[in-house]
């Protein structure tokens, strides 16, 4: 009789024994546009860091291109799945508020990432300062060019928290100097590529006398060769200090372009790290510890100086 016991007791704890393993957890990283490569940084962090921790599952999962809406639908399904945290590189802050508090409401951790909401529910951002970082662009153009001349700036959404202090940091460095901005800008290329590309000869087209662009987002660099026919129009200007490219980000293609003399400077994120945070910030909240408001990943800034340390 006792022997059965016995042996009904490990059974028992065999068949519990799965029950009382691991919690696992499935927490999405939504970028704004899955074809942006800056963003594949982030899933590639996002990635790494699950498979560090061990328990829990990366779920990559945004719209194609930059569309605030579809973004809130994909988001809106992961609530439906009932997925344990999600991280949001958010289109459009506003429209975001909504479906932050259905997470939310749902039981489901939300952060942001890259683009904040920070009037939304959402319980933590891990990102950029990114008004210091158009703040640095500015710098990076001044430094350049002292002299000052016109300038013009290429941005992504309008309704993108982000972007729009990336633009007023490039406004803050350049206050009181010799630079003056175009009428138009910034343009805003909702994070199409080849858009960007063509905003950028339109500034030049419609500005003649323009004397430098800055993109406050990469999005015209992750088109190579488009963005070096721009460039190669303008090159004699370039070689003669007329003409300066000041660009945002510092993905490998950007490098090799700044390397061969296709831009005058970087100013680069860390989207990669921004990946790992996510999932480590996620992992606190699932477990009810409280989390930092706002984590910073911080900036690089690459010039010919120092691109080629950058690239190694």
């Amino acid at each position: 009789m006792m022997k059965r016991l016995i042996l009904a007791a490990v059974a028992a704890a065999a068949l519990t024994a799965p029950a009382m393993a691991q919690q696992t957890y499935k927490f999405a990283i939504v970028p704004k546009a899955m074809n942006n490569p800056y963003f594949d940084l982030s899933r590639d962090g996002c990635m790494k860091r699950a498979k560090e921790l061990g328990n829990v599952e990366c779920i990559y999962k945004g719209p194609v291109e930059h569309e605030p809406a579809s973004q809130a639908q994909i988001i809106q399904d992961l609530i439906s799945q009932k997925v344990d945290g999600i991280a949001i590189s958010v289109s459009d802050a506003a429209a975001a508020v909504r479906v932050i508090k259905s997470a939310r409401d749902a039981g489901i951790p939300v952060i942001t990432f890259d683009a904040d909401a920070p009037n939304s529910a959402r319980q933590a951002h891990v990102g950029t300062d990114n008004r210091a970082m158009g703040r640095a662009l500015g710098e990076e153009l001044l430094k350049l060019r002292p002299e000052g001349g016109k300038y013009a700036m290429v941005s992504g959404g309008p309704a993108a928290a982000n972007l729009k202090e990336r633009v007023e940091g490039v406004r803050d460095a350049l206050k009181g100097s010799k630079w003056t901005e175009v009428s138009g800008s910034p343009t805003y290329c909702n994070d199409d590529l080849a858009l960007a590309v063509q905003q950028m000869q339109d500034l030049k087209t419609a500005n003649p006398d323009l004397a430098a662009i800055v993109p406050v987002g990469g999005w015209p660099m992750f088109v190579p060769e488009a963005y070096k026919s721009f460039v190669n129009k303008n090159k004699e200007a370039m070689d003669q200090g007329k003409f300066s490219l000041v660009v945002a980000d510092t993905l490998k293609v950007q490098l090799e372009l700044l390397r061969d003399g296709y831009a005058n400077a970087l100013v680069g994120q860390r989207p990669y790290e921004m990946g790992e945070k996510a999932m480590d910030i996620l992992m606190q909240l699932k477990k009810g510890e409280k989390v930092q408001d706002i984590v910073y990943a911080g900036i690089d800034r690459v010039t010919k100086d120092n691109v080629a340390s950058m690239l190694k």
